[in-house]
Formats: structure tokens, sequence, C-alpha cells
């Protein structure tokens, strides 16, 4: 296992268009991730990966994603990419097919290591659903999966979380049937995080003994209204990512960070001690 901090750089639901079309003709989503990856390369120390936890695109089409493929170009630390609800399979495999990750299987189950953290990506997408869902023979390769790297600190990933958050028509949108996810989750406990999107909004809650962590959306957040009733609407609040921080005999830290260019660093101190 490596002895150095391992930085997960976490971002989501991109709904990346193409030709400069607006998301919901309101929202810039390509000019969002392009300030989000300028955001990350900027970063110092650099996250020694960036992982994209679904919603890629807008409607799962294949200018969408070469619209995507070109902007992620100027991304410098490695990426790794999952598929979320507006996500179509096919068209994600045939555009980053050296992606090989995502390569083989009739869903886009992925692991593997950055320094000292495993990755493992879970597919909750249903085709042409909101909804996400995993099934048995998913669930059977999470639990071994998880049962070869039990030493690993570990982050577990889907699109879809596996929880309430309250705002009902995305809570009608979330995970179904969570409980055996949750049951092997409960049994490992190397898993550090479970990481999830969809919500457009940063949450987090205690979940199968560990921290299930939400990244906010790069462009949009879905409205905080907590009404049992409450209309699907969306607020252009200010964007975030998440920074997933492991540190040998510290552990794992999750900061949650804001996207864009702001005035600073400033210091504290001059030569008198604490500035007045």
């Amino acid at each position: 296992m490596s002895l150095q901090p391992t930085l997960i750089a976490q971002i989501s639901d991109l709904h990346i268009k193409a030709h400069g079309r607006l998301s919901y003709k309101q929202v810039d989503t390509h000019a969002a991730l392009l300030q989000v990856i300028d955001t990350l390369n900027s970063l110092q120390p650099r996250p020694d990966a960036v992982v994209i936890t679904g919603d890629l695109v807008d409607f799962g089409r294949p200018d969408e994603y070469q619209t995507l493929r070109e902007a992620l170009q100027r991304l410098q630390p490695p990426f790794y990419l999952m598929a979320g609800n507006h996500d179509d399979r096919e068209a994600l495999r045939a555009a980053f097919p050296d992606h090989g990750y995502l390569q083989s299987g009739p869903t886009l189950n992925w692991q593997l290591s950055v320094g000292g953290v495993r990755l493992i990506a879970l597919d909750s997408s249903v085709p042409q659903q909101p909804w996400g869902e995993v099934d048995e023979e998913q669930l059977e390769w999470l639990d071994q999966a998880l049962g070869m790297s039990a030493d690993q600190p570990t982050l577990v990933m889907l699109h879809h979380p596996p929880f309430a958050c309250g705002i009902a028509h995305m809570d009608r949108q979330r995970l179904r049937h969570p409980q055996a996810f949750e049951a092997i989750i409960a049994r490992h406990p190397q898993v550090e995080r479970v990481l999830c999107g969809h919500l457009h909004r940063s949450l987090q809650t205690r979940f199968a003994g560990t921290l299930a962590c939400v990244a906010p959306g790069v462009s949009h957040q879905v409205a905080l209204d907590l009404h049992p009733e409450g209309p699907a609407h969306f607020i252009l609040e200010p964007p975030g990512y998440l920074l997933h921080c492991w540190q040998p005999g510290e552990g794992m830290v999750t900061h949650q960070c804001a996207i864009g260019h702001f005035s600073g660093p400033w210091p504290f101190y001059d030569s008198q001690g604490l500035i007045d």
C-alpha cells in the first residue's frame, strides 16, 4: 500500500450538450465543464485522479459525447467515467475506446487502484429510466471485488444515491431496493465512502457503517425544496466538486470545494503577527 497521500477529485452531472446548446434552455454546461477543468488543473498538489460520477451528457447522443471528449482533453490529471441515467452505455463506449475499463460486460462496472486507494464503480443506470438499480450479478461482483481488497481503503461509487434526501421528486429517482447493496457495504469496513451524483446538491449521511457523499452539480443544482409535493426545479447556485484525501495513518477526509476563480489567498499574519 502507498505511504503517500492520495487525492481523488469527484465531479458529477455534467449534462453536456453539443453545438453550443443550453441545457434546459438556461445552462451553458460546456462552459461550466471548462471552468471546473481549469479549477482542477490549478490545484496544488494536483489530484491523482478525477472520477466523474455520471450524467456525463444530456441525452446520450454521439455528438454530445464527442463534445465531452474534446473538452476533457484539457484535463491534466487522469480521469475515469461512470454512467448516469442521462447516459447511453454504447455511445459512451464508442466515444472513449481508449478507456479499456469501460469496454467489457453488459454494464459499466469497473475497479482499479489509484495510489493507496481502491476505486470501485457500480453502474446503477437503467436504460430510458431516471431511477437506478443494480442486479444480483452486479452485487455479487461488488462483494467479490471488496473481498479481494479487504486491506485497502476503498471508495465505492454509483450514480444514484441509495438513500432518501428529502427532495421528493429526486427521491422517486433514487436507487431502488438498496437493502442488498447496503448489506454488502456493511460487511466490508474498508469502504471509506459511498460516492454518488444525481442529486445536484452536496449531501452527506451515515450509510451501512460508513459515510455516503453526494457531489454537487458542476453546472446547476436541484432547488432545495423539502415539501412533499415540491416541483422539479433547478437553481443556479454556485457549482462545486468534492476532493477526497486519503492520508496513511490519518484516514479519509472529504473537502467540499467551490468551482471558479476567487480573490486571494491572503495571509493571516505579517511580520507583526496576526494582522489587525
